[in-house]
């Protein structure tokens, strides 16, 4: 569903639905972290709605994602995220960081997944500057 302005609701719901899956949060827990309802999350990732500037902010917050990338697919910036694929943890594409990785080679795999946790629970409240 593409609008006069030239945003594409669908493309911008398959981005977010990704980026959640990419945190390994469900559909709920997304909603319930930025305060938003699960239908209307539903309704943002399936492209049925034009999400406010309020919750767009809310999304790129919690999805540790630039503006432009959900928007229009691309970021046009070089932010640095951290992305977790089978338990190998890449700093900003490739530079990691060794006190972290020391950090978390150390742990048990039940210890990893209770770090991830307070992981994702903690990012979409920091503020990024």
């Amino acid at each position: 569903m593409e609008n006069k302005a030239g945003i594409d609701n669908r493309a911008i719901g398959q981005r977010i639905r990704e980026e959640r899956g990419k945190l390994g949060l469900s559909r709920e827990e997304f909603a319930e972290v930025i305060g938003l309802s699960d239908y209307y999350v539903g309704q943002l990732e399936r492209g049925e709605r034009q999400m406010s500037l309020t919750a767009l902010v809310k999304v790129v917050n919690c999805l540790h994602v630039p503006l432009d990338y959900l928007v229009f697919g691309k970021a046009s910036d070089s932010s640095c995220y951290i992305h977790e694929v089978n338990n190998v943890y890449d700093i900003c594409g490739g530079n990691k960081d060794k006190e972290i990785d020391s950090l978390l080679n150390k742990c048990s795999p039940k210890e990893l997944e209770l770090v991830k946790k307070l992981i994702k629970t903690v990012l979409p409240y920091m503020s990024k500057n």
